[in-house]
């Protein structure tokens, strides 16, 4: 047995594809020709060497595909690598995604914030006005201390709320050694007249008034005049006299002994009642009452 003779006794047992070896084709082997015994079909052999394989396609095109040799490959078409962008020219479908939104996610953030401190406040105001409005403490009538007042009282219109010279006025009366002078000027009050004589215990000026409109809170303001120190008087409303004596300091900051330039104001918290009402300004034992009075006049609400 010779190589490429598989030692058969019959046409049918020869070998195929002796033609495709040196011994076959020296024996006369010869390939079918009918293209492998199947119809129709065309014989295309080529020497061992001989076959063109077609060139690697480039990505995004589309090539035809051909039909290759019996016991030779067919080209395949490449895969694209993970990440390389797809066939066509195509990127990956998560190319230029975005990423979180944090800037909205910062607002919203500083919004809650904003809402929940706003909550707490408008919580602690209605809790404060329902304890007043409960019967909670509210505050007594009292007078500035640390505050010195202005020099002027405020302008007021004409017919609101009284308003009184201390000296010269039919509603106001004197006793215990108090009377109208003028000798020390800057008194604001008509002709320059201001009440003296309230340095000594007992010496009082009482103030009666009308057109108060309503029960509840009013501010007394009085304009008076020390000689560079400070004083205090007892201050009296409706019979009633307050807790705390009239503050009297010497808010202008005038040299001791000097009148002239220790003009001022002070004013009180009281309470007055609808229609007329009394208020006395007097020199009680332990008052410091070296003190002028000008003038005086009401205002509505506390300070």
């Amino acid at each position: 047995m010779t190589p490429g003779d598989n030692g058969a006794s019959t046409p049918e047992e020869d070998d195929p594809f002796g033609y495709l070896y040196a011994d076959g084709q020296a024996r006369g082997a010869q390939p079918p020709s009918g293209g492998y015994g199947y119809p129709n079909a065309v014989s295309r052999v080529r020497a061992v060497g001989e076959r063109q394989y077609p060139q690697q396609q480039t990505y995004g095109q589309q090539v035809p595909p051909q039909q290759a040799a019996y016991g030779q490959p067919t080209a395949q078409t490449p895969q694209a690598a993970p990440g390389a962008p797809l066939p066509g020219g195509r990127a990956q479908q998560n190319a230029g995604r975005r990423g979180p939104n944090t800037k909205g996610l910062l607002i919203g953030a500083i919004a809650v914030v904003a809402a929940v401190v706003i909550g707490i406040s408008v919580a602690m105001f209605n809790d404060d006005s329902g304890n007043e409005a409960n019967g909670g403490a509210s505050p007594s009538p009292t007078q500035a201390q640390s505050k010195a007042p202005s020099a002027k009282p405020s302008a007021k219109t004409p017919g609101e709320l009284p308003k009184t010279d201390a000296a010269g006025s039919t509603g106001m009366q004197l006793a215990g050694g108090a009377a109208p002078a003028s000798d020390i000027k800057g008194a604001e009050a008509a002709g320059g007249t201001y009440v003296g004589g309230l340095n000594q215990v007992g010496a009082s000026a009482t103030w009666t008034f009308d057109d108060i409109p309503k029960d509840g809170k009013y501010t007394l303001n009085v304009k008076y005049g020390v000689p560079g120190k400070d004083a205090n008087m007892t201050l009296t409303v409706n019979g009633a006299s307050q807790d705390r004596p009239l503050n009297m300091s010497n808010f202008a900051k005038a040299p001791e002994g000097n009148w002239e330039h220790g003009w001022t104001h002070t004013w009180a918290n009281i309470m007055l009642k609808r229609g007329s009402n009394t208020i006395s300004i007097s020199c009680g034992s332990g008052n410091q009452c070296d003190a002028n009075l000008d003038t005086m006049w009401i205002e509505a609400g506390w300070r």
